[in-house]
């Protein structure tokens, strides 16, 4: 499985980018993962960084964090993301939100929660989020239903 992720900003935390570290850890067994960090800049300026980051990805699949999207369980999630057989990106904006073009991009707008997250937060929880779905999908004793 080939996942990039498209992020907005710098972890300035040093605790939540060490966690963010361990998972995308936990998650190479299963999948290929490459994070992408673009400056933070005006909403404007990071559509276009994003929307030419996802130029080189026109055969992937591209999600986008939205509060918009649609919400899945773990389980949801994982069945989703087993049933893809191509590159998934996921694009996590800044702290402004996201273009409109952007989102029109998307294959599919996806809402971690009707919750408002911060957009360092958000990174953390997609992170554990893809670990948690490999590891359902292959089996493994990390999620507890």
């Amino acid at each position: 499985m080939l996942i990039k992720l498209v992020l907005v900003g710098r972890l300035k935390d040093r605790a939540m980018q060490a966690r963010c570290d361990e998972f995308a850890k936990w998650l190479s067994p299963y999948a290929k993962l490459e994070v992408v960090e673009l400056p933070d800049s005006t909403v404007a300026k990071e559509g276009l960084a994003i929307l030419k980051s996802l130029e080189r990805e026109r055969n992937a699949a591209v999600v986008v964090l939205s509060e918009e999207g649609r919400e899945f369980t773990s389980v949801q999630f994982a069945e989703k993301l087993g049933s893809c057989d191509r590159k998934i990106v996921f694009v996590i904006g800044g702290p402004y939100g996201l273009a409109p073009e952007v989102k029109q991009r998307a294959d599919l707008l996806w809402s971690l929660s009707k919750l408002t997250f911060t957009h360092e937060l958000a990174r953390l929880l997609l992170f554990e989020q893809l670990f948690r779905a490999t590891n359902i999908l292959h089996g493994g004793s990390y999620h507890n239903p």
